[in-house]
């Protein structure tokens, strides 16, 4: 009798141990994600595209570090003046390693004139402003092209590896593509 107690404490003590490791244990990066509306980064282009009824150029280029997961989501709220298109670009070896790219129309676009750190000219003619802003957690690129306001961002904390002529390259590789993010 004192075996068989001995065995179902043991038998209880271990499942209550593994269930509460999976219950404390972390959620997959991508399982969070998920859950808040992100997916990949061509269906949330295709709900944008589909939503305002224009197709968005995305770039070709990347920054030069790595990513683990590429994913994006388009926010669609009821006026309009908060829909966005999102990609993430984020790394879970690297937390620093973080890029986004932010697209919404250009008559809701977001006044960053009085943040502007420097000035640079796209390739297509077109001026890109470049914001250095503690404020903001990111350094960001931000220009207009096709009737829609592109935001890049760039965790501060690897902005010496990805300058702001970095952003400009890649904002200069909208030009020479049609095709999504790879």
């Amino acid at each position: 009798m004192i075996l068989v107690l001995a065995g179902v404490l043991i038998y209880v003590s271990i499942n209550e141990t593994v269930n509460a490791n999976l219950i404390d244990s972390p959620q997959p990066m991508e399982e969070v994600f998920t859950e808040i509306g992100y997916k990949t980064v061509e269906s949330a282009l295709k709900d944008f595209e589909q939503h305002f009824n224009k197709e968005l150029k995305l770039p070709l280029r990347v920054p030069p570090i790595s990513f683990t997961h590429r994913l994006g989501r388009f926010s669609n709220l009821d006026d309009n003046i908060n829909d966005e298109f999102e990609v993430k670009m984020i790394s879970d070896q690297f937390p620093q390693n973080h890029f986004k790219i932010n697209v919404r129309p250009i008559q809701h676009k977001i006044p960053f004139e009085k943040y502007v750190s420097e000035l640079f000219k796209l390739e297509n003619g077109s001026n890109a402003a470049y914001i250095e802003n503690a404020k903001f957690g990111f350094n960001m690129l931000v220009f207009e092209r096709d009737n829609w306001q592109y935001v890049f961002s760039i965790d501060k904390d690897v902005s010496d590896k990805v300058v702001p002529e970095v952003l400009v390259q890649i904002a200069n590789s909208i030009d020479y593509t049609n095709d999504t993010l790879d």
